[in-house]
């Protein structure tokens, strides 16, 4: 993994319902190593980082740097990354827990490394939280312009359909 794919676990943690196992095997479904192993404790831990990294986006999304600046710190102290070197895959790459840990560990410790990496290369003004009524995912903006407002194409289109359905019936 690299530092896109850990924010991309933070992400899709603090927009995931994690209501029970299988929701958090789904929200990890791109990491099928942590996704095929996590049991209620990881949901236990997950849901409080989860929890901890909306506070950091919506604190981003705020522009409120100080509160962003203590809530990664916070949730780096709290899961801290502990890197080493791996080739497993044929491809050079950084993990950030042990090998055996439990899928929390190392999914918390990549949501943790990710958004720090995110602050330093991005800064705030690129975090963003979707523009459709009834969404509210947080996303990173990534866009030339910086005119992102929606998390998804599906909820761009969504919105869009219904402006132009209202439109239309006038």
């Amino acid at each position: 993994m690299d530092n896109a794919d850990y924010l991309d676990v933070a992400l899709r943690l603090a927009n995931a319902d994690l209501e029970d196992v299988p929701d958090l095997a789904a929200a990890l479904h791109d990491e099928p190593w942590w996704a095929g192993r996590v049991t209620s404790a990881d949901l236990t831990v997950l849901r409080e980082v989860a929890s901890s990294v909306r506070e950091v986006l919506a604190a981003a999304v705020a522009g409120d740097a100080d509160r962003v600046l203590a809530a990664v710190n916070a949730l780096l102290s709290a899961h801290s990354p502990r890197p080493r070197l791996s080739g497993h895959t044929g491809t050079w790459h950084i993990h950030v827990a042990d090998a055996d840990a439990p899928p929390a560990t190392e999914a918390a410790a990549a949501s943790a490394w990710g958004l720090a990496q995110a602050v330093v290369h991005y800064g705030l003004n690129r975090f963003g939280q979707c523009a459709a009524e009834d969404c509210g995912n947080y996303f990173l903006d990534g866009s030339t312009n910086r005119a992102k407002r929606f998390c998804s194409p599906r909820c761009a289109n969504r919105v869009h359909v219904a402006a132009f359905r209202s439109r239309s019936k006038d």
